[in-house]
């Protein structure tokens, strides 16, 4: 469902914005005939295997691979002695990185169960993990972290004790304390903040870790090509990131790694970090011949990246009327054995919620931790979706501490269209300058439609007689598109002779549709249709850079690169029509594949093949091409009002959602049915998280439950009645009006589900996920 407000710029004065249609990339797929990295099979092609710790935290003493090596069929083992020790960080992220430079590509320590201790390549997989487990290691057990509470108490172990362990920004670091990051930042007044409020709150939340659970493992496969140059082919969300990583771990120049990003079965994150590229390059390196390294399921829960657990202390002051007074937010963050994302993820969670609220006085305060635990990294959502939680329940609280509904609660306090909040500046959106405001919200609609559709006014309060109880709950969200002077998106475009062009991106579609959102805006222009352009995407070779798919930038940033390579193509395409008509510019348009004089009857029209055949062969030759290379000034965000509607049984205390809606604004969607899909999914993702995911350790440390028997993950049966409602406004800095819309929706489900249960039972549910036995042990609390 697509809702235009007023004052919007409609849908209908589009030809293909706005509009879905097929997936440039849909034949392919569901033929079978795309290419995905495990489709790729040279000629003697070896295969490997990674043998892992088994200890939390332990110091490698003596490593033996002889009988490894011995083994028939083996090819290479490498070791941390057969590496080079340069210190890097896994996260791709822009250069230079705010993560910490605390990774190598083997080290002599390990930081967490399943930790990288030695890899081998050999003629099968079968003789690959046989020989991993030849492999002789003595190792020094130290005591590991196994609590992030108990991280930086004194006398804690040290889990980064390397001297190379550094950061390449000026930003807090203190390894020896196990800090990877940290975050303080205070706005206003707080104690007069409390004075002034009529309802002060404090409550302490938490959020597991979980799994990104992608359809497609991570995989990579290297090869030399015939000039001796790596080519990496890899499932990958950040393949110019990963040519600079691995040229930097393994000593290469850039220029002579290759990474080509093929089809890739999901990401949500999880494939924004270099975790087996290097690796896999080195055996290569050492072989001389094409190699290829996948995770078992097993691995990408133990050894991948997961979402980072925060432990949240949130204090708020409300007065009567509602307004808010105060905002103290202060997080724990375990980053794991890796500080991938330590520092970004966890300010993430002040940014994307703090100015969601107008309130004069806030404090934001947030350690990111080492552990001896799986590492933390980016995750769809990015920090937004812990710190959403804690604000969106204890809002709802506080809105019912002053006997006042919540929907009217955030219909008053959310932030508007052309304010701005002292938080953009804080950290670091709105600079150089430019401050950072609203340019554009479609969140009052939201919050209106949505209401409407989830049955507010009818439902809430009323839960039923019998031992099944019913509620209603809502939150309202934002996050970002792009990350301000920091990201770049590049694009060219080609016209070819028969009429159709090759556009060519760096932007990676990891699943999300971004080859054909990208096509469309360039037809937009173009007066053509999304098939006549031949995408191609993703590799550092051929295409222009991009920093990838992450920060909900593709559309926003990579579309605006589009449109301005689209726009250069345009004007050359009409140079050329002027001198083939002998008319001016200023008189001609494009459109239907064509340029015509404008107004009818005016003349002759040229086809877009004739132009292209006569600037190639026939007079002034030249190439019709153009490139663009585009960065953002702000990151305008898209907001949303979450409504969900629950079962309780108070028997069981078995949570159902029966209902949710998802009113979203996203600015102009570029296509209706990828943008519901990304809705729809993210709030799958988050009822997950909700409901069911989390990780359980042993007293050691190791992962008990890193396979999808005892991870769960809501199945189709699992699935409430969802509708997405798509509330249409105009960004005036983004492409045709868009903004981001994969990564928002996923922050509702844990606060809007745990506000509908307190509606049918009146419990508050603070820790996610919100179990059957967390259920019956808050209800017996309840009756005392």
């Amino acid at each position: 469902m697509t809702v235009s407000p007023k004052k919007t710029r409609a849908a209908s004065k589009y030809r293909v914005v706005g509009t879905s249609p097929v997936k440039v990339d849909g034949p392919a797929l569901v033929t079978g005939r795309a290419v995905f990295v495990d489709d790729v099979e040279p000629d003697g092609l070896l295969h490997a295997a990674v043998l892992r710790s088994p200890h939390a935290h332990a110091r490698i003493k003596k490593i033996d691979a002889s009988a490894a090596e011995a083994l028939p069929g083996v090819k290479a083992v490498l070791t941390h002695k057969d590496v080079p020790r340069n210190i890097f960080t896994t996260a791709g992220q822009n250069y230079p990185e705010p993560s910490p430079y605390d990774s190598f590509v083997i080290d002599r320590k390990a930081r967490f169960v399943g930790d990288v201790v030695a890899a081998v390549a050999a003629e099968t997989e079968k003789i690959a993990r046989q020989a991993v487990g030849l492999i002789k290691v003595e190792y020094e057990v130290l005591p590991p972290v196994l609590d992030p509470r108990l991280a930086q108490k004194k006398g804690a172990p040290v889990i980064h004790d390397e001297k190379e362990a550094r950061v390449v920004l000026p930003i807090d670091y203190r390894p020896k304390q196990n800090l990877a990051g940290h975050v303080d930042v205070v706005i206003g007044d707080l104690n007069k903040a409390w004075r002034t409020a009529d309802s002060v709150i404090e409550g302490e939340y938490s959020t597991p870790y979980a799994s990104h659970c992608a359809i497609e493992p991570h995989i990579t496969l290297s090869l030399l090509d015939p000039a001796g140059r790596l080519v990496i082919y890899a499932s990958t969300q950040v393949p110019f990131h990963a040519r600079r990583i691995v040229a930097n771990a393994l000593n290469l120049p850039v220029s002579r790694v290759r990474v080509i990003k093929l089809r890739t079965g999901g990401g949500f994150g999880g494939k924004q970090e270099v975790l087996i590229e290097q690796l896999c390059a080195a055996l290569t390196l050492k072989t001389g011949r094409p190699v290829q390294l996948f995770f078992t399921r097993e691995e990408v829960f133990t050894s991948s990246r997961t979402r980072h657990p925060q432990i949240i202390n949130l204090k708020t002051g409300v007065k009567k009327n509602g307004n808010v007074t105060g905002i103290d937010l202060r997080i724990l963050m375990n980053t794991g054995a890796y500080g991938a994302h330590a520092l970004t993820v966890v300010s993430n969670s002040g940014s994307k919620i703090l100015p969601l609220y107008r309130c004069d006085n806030i404090k934001f305060w947030a350690d990111s931790v080492y552990t001896n635990l799986p590492v933390g990294g980016a995750y769809r959502g990015y920090g937004a979706t812990q710190s959403s939680f804690a604000v969106g329940v204890q809002m709802d609280e506080q809105a019912h501490a002053i006997g006042m509904d919540p929907l009217k609660f955030h219909q008053r306090n959310h932030i508007r269209e052309g304010e701005t909040s002292p938080i953009f500046a804080a950290l670091g959106e709105g600079t150089e300058g430019v401050e950072q405001s609203i340019g554009s919200s479609g969140l009052a609609e939201c919050i209106k439609r949505g209401a409407k559709e989830i049955g507010w006014k009818s439902k809430r309060g009323r839960r039923g007689s019998g031992p099944v109880k019913r509620g209603v709950g809502m939150v309202i969200l934002m996050q970002g598109s792009s990350i301000p002077y920091i990201d770049m998106a590049g694009a060219t475009i080609k016209l070819n002779e028969d009429g159709s062009f090759n556009l060519m991106v760096g932007a990676t579609d990891i699943g999300t549709g971004s080859d054909t959102i990208l096509a469309q805006i360039a037809a937009e222009v173009l007066g053509v249709k999304t098939g006549d352009f031949i995408v191609y995407s993703s590799d550092t070779d051929l295409t222009p850079f991009d920093v990838g798919a992450y920060a909900s930038s593709t559309t926003y940033l990579t579309g605006m690169a589009v449109l301005t390579a689209a726009e250069k193509v345009k004007g050359q395409i009409l140079e050329v029509a002027s001198e083939m008509l002998n008319k001016p510019v200023s008189s001609l348009e494009l459109a239907g594949k064509k340029v015509s004089p404008r107004g009818k009857g005016a003349g002759k029209s040229v086809t877009l093949a004739e132009i292209a055949n006569y600037s190639l062969y026939v007079k002034n030759q030249k190439q019709i091409i153009a490139s663009a290379s585009r960065t953002s000034e702000k990151s305008p965000p898209p907001f949303a009002a979450h409504f969900a509607e629950v079962e309780v049984d108070t028997r069981t205390g078995r949570i159902k959602v029966v209902k949710y809606v998802a009113a979203v604004d996203c600015g102009q969607p570029i296509n209706t049915q990828q943008a519901e899909g990304q809705t729809e999914g993210a709030v799958v993702n988050g009822i997950g998280m909700s409901l069911f995911e989390e990780f359980r350790f042993s007293s050691t440390g190791k992962l008990l439950n890193s396979n999808f028997g005892f991870y769960k993950i809501p199945s189709a049966r699992d699935l409430p009645e969802l509708k997405t409602i798509l509330v249409v406004t105009d960004e005036p800095t983004g492409p045709f009006g868009a903004k981001s819309v994969s990564e928002i929706s996923i922050n509702g489900p844990m606060p809007a589900i745990s506000n509908a249960v307190f509606d049918a039972v009146g419990i508050r549910l603070r820790h996610a996920p919100f179990t059957p036995e967390k259920v019956l042990r808050a209800l017996r609390e309840k009756r005392g």
